[in-house]
């Protein structure tokens, strides 16, 4: 049960270092910072040109390594400023530079990072060897990002407490392990037979994980609102790592929450989910105030997520625990989603997480990994896993589409899009652009509102991560369809009842489900006019007013900020069209449960209504001869 041969972690890894490299790279000292071994030298340059010395570490200690050089080797950040303007052509159009002197590393925004990086990432070792500098490089948005502005200022602004936190969290990963045993358990937090709040809790006698944290969206009382965090297995004190497949608010909108309690430990996710995610929580908390509803947590707990993320790329392996190995893999369901693989103990068992996923290309992106090293067991979601849950083709979903907005825009109307604002509104901004430009519908202005535009900035600051013909249409051709003249972003209130009163248009506006936000505010606006028609493009959670609409309600009692209700004659069209869900739908669900390789001996079914859950359970039994189960909220499961 003891394993007493891992104790001395820290002693060992550090003399199989000191072993291993040569006394000419003058080894300074060793730390752990985060998932990483940071090796500093005074002369760094040596190891970046023989790496040999770091590979043999890396295959002894299997752990990520990372050289810098010694802070008195490095350049003063004036200096190191100048050299690397000198090095790096001018065509890169850098915009900005961050020097973190904790990590020795520099934060580069260029327009055209290719150029700083260099053929083979040459520049980048000139960059190093020149000042002793690490270089991160990020895309300038063509559009002004606000959020990715103040994230960088902030964190830069907060150098000491990343150092020291890192540092924390490296010594926790490394901590030598006590037990050798194969227990392992899975808490059902939320989302299990229902859709939001998703929360897993992934436990070992070692470790607890935690994989996403979200709320419910049209909860009809708070209870059912938030994960089960008062179950005895989930404390606080003893979480080690929280993960986050992805940036909608079911699956990070309460990781704050974590914080305001007492959580002080990493946030895994990808780097376009750290942007999105700040954003969501942000808007989350606008809303709830707007609204006069109360705030389960404030700003600064949403800042101390942001100082607390640790950006992950795909197919990174990163230890998380002592005995716990995190790689994220693209999902294909919004910018940045991501697959979860645990690794847990020296091969003992693998735990693949879909989160949210498409099984299948999409304008904006490629379809999810189906292959992974290893897979035991499988938790996938079943958004639309019924019989009848088949969405037509993507090309009838936009002649579908594109013909209720020319139908309405003939007669005079409005079109309203109530939109996901990550996701889903740029997918439909790609259809409305190539629509547009080659004449499918009539040239009519397309208003995007709430954080559309903000999201859409930070999609053009991640191209490298969208579609490959969008990739290669954005890099190649220099055509970037979000910065289309067709969308105007509505930044004036006011301008609502002039849009509402004016000529026909298309309205992009958050929430999706009406939930609020100003989707709801041009609802109300437009619904008594038969003229025009809302049209929904993402599913409709139980209990959220757009469900209600859905299933044919015409009479809405709406409140405002003042407790006043209104009722609400909905006399406008109202369509839907599900093909262009962000989901998988059921046939690829099933393709990707036949597809996995390797297969795994069980399954998990989760993130759907009930009857979706336990059907799509049977089903894998009995096709895939896998076992399979949907557990419900509050459940505990031995998985090994």
């Amino acid at each position: 049960m003891y394993n007493l041969g891992t104790l001395d972690t820290f002693g060992e890894i550090r003399k199989i270092i000191a072993r291993e490299i040569p006394p000419e790279a003058r080894l300074t000292k060793v730390e752990f910072e985060g998932p990483s071994i940071i090796i500093y030298a005074n002369n760094p340059n040596l190891l970046l040109e023989n790496s040999e010395p770091i590979k043999r570490i890396v295959r002894e200690i299997k752990k990520r390594v990372i050289v810098r050089a010694d802070p008195g080797a490095r350049k003063k950040t004036d200096e190191a400023k100048k050299t690397i303007e000198e090095l790096i052509p001018k065509e890169a159009e850098i915009t900005d530079m961050n020097f973190d002197e904790g990590t020795g590393e520099v934060t580069i925004l260029a327009k055209k990072p290719g150029l700083v990086i260099g053929k083979g990432g040459s520049t980048l070792r000139d960059i190093a060897s020149s000042t002793g500098w690490r270089s991160t490089i990020i895309r300038s948005p063509p559009l002004k990002s606000r959020i990715i502005e103040q994230s960088l200022y902030y964190m830069g602004k907060e150098q000491d407490y990343r150092l020291d936190f890192l540092k924390k969290v490296g010594r926790r990963i490394h901590r030598p392990k006590i037990y050798n045993n194969g227990w392992i358990t899975i808490s059902a937090l939320g989302g299990f037979r229902e859709v939001g709040r998703q929360a897993i809790l992934v436990q070992t006698l070692e470790s607890k994980v935690l994989i996403d944290c979200g709320v419910k969206p049209g909860a009809q009382n708070p209870f059912d609102e938030f994960p089960r965090l008062d179950l005895a297995e989930f404390d606080i004190e003893e979480l080690d790592a929280v993960v986050v497949t992805h940036a909608h608010l079911d699956h990070c909108g309460l990781v704050p929450l974590l914080f305001k309690y007492g959580y002080g430990g990493p946030v895994y996710c990808t780097r376009p989910t750290k942007s999105l995610m700040t954003l969501l929580q942000l808007d989350y908390l606008d809303v709830a105030v707007k609204e006069g509803r109360p705030t389960p947590y404030g700003l600064k707990d949403v800042k101390k997520v942001l100082l607390n993320t640790i950006a992950l790329d795909y197919g990174e392996v990163n230890d998380i625990s002592p005995d716990i190995r995190l790689t994220l893999h693209n999902a294909g369901h919004i910018l940045g989603s991501a697959m979860v693989h645990l690794h847990v103990g020296e091969g003992l068992h693998n735990i693949v997480y879909t989160g949210d996923f498409k099984y299948a290309k999409t304008r904006l992106l490629e379809p999810a990994t189906s292959c992974f090293p290893r897979a035991e067991t499988l938790i996938m979601e079943s958004t639309y896993g019924a019989p009848n849950d088949v969405v037509p083709s993507r090309e009838e979903t936009e002649r579908q589409f594109l013909e209720y907005i020319r139908n309405t825009v003939q007669k005079g109307g409005k079109v309203l899009i109530p939109i996901l604002a990550v996701g889903r509104a740029q997918e439909i901004m790609l259809v409305l652009d190539e629509a547009i430009r080659f004449g499918s519908i009539p040239q009519v202005p397309v208003y995007i509102e709430g954080m559309l535009q903000e999201v859409t900035a930070i999609h053009t600051a991640y191209p490298e991560e969208l579609a490959r013909e969008l990739k290669n249409r954005i890099f190649h051709k220099g055509e970037n369809p979000f910065l289309s003249d067709h969308f105007i972003s509505v930044d004036d209130r006011s301008a609502r009842s002039d849009i509402a009163e004016g000529a026909p248009c298309v309205i992009m506006a958050t929430s999706g489900m009406l939930t609020g936000g100003p989707a709801l505010e041009y609802f109300k606006l437009l619904a008594p006019d038969p003229n025009n028609t809302m049209i929904f493009v993402n599913y409709q959670i139980e209990g959220t007013l757009g469900r209600s609409i859905l299933r044919g309600v015409r009479e809405i009692p709406i409140s405002d900020s003042i407790g006043k209700i209104d009722v609400v004659q909905v006399k406008m069209d109202v369509k839907s069209v599900d093909g262009f869900s962000g989901h998988s739908d059921r046939r690829q669900l099933l393709k990707f449960v036949n597809n996995i390789s390797p297969r795994p001996k069980q399954a998990l079914v989760v993130h759907g209504e009930e009857s979706k859950c336990l059907g799509m359970a049977d089903c894998i039994r009995r096709f895939f001869r896998i076992d399979a189960s949907a557990p419900s909220v509050g459940d505990r499961l031995r998985i090994k």
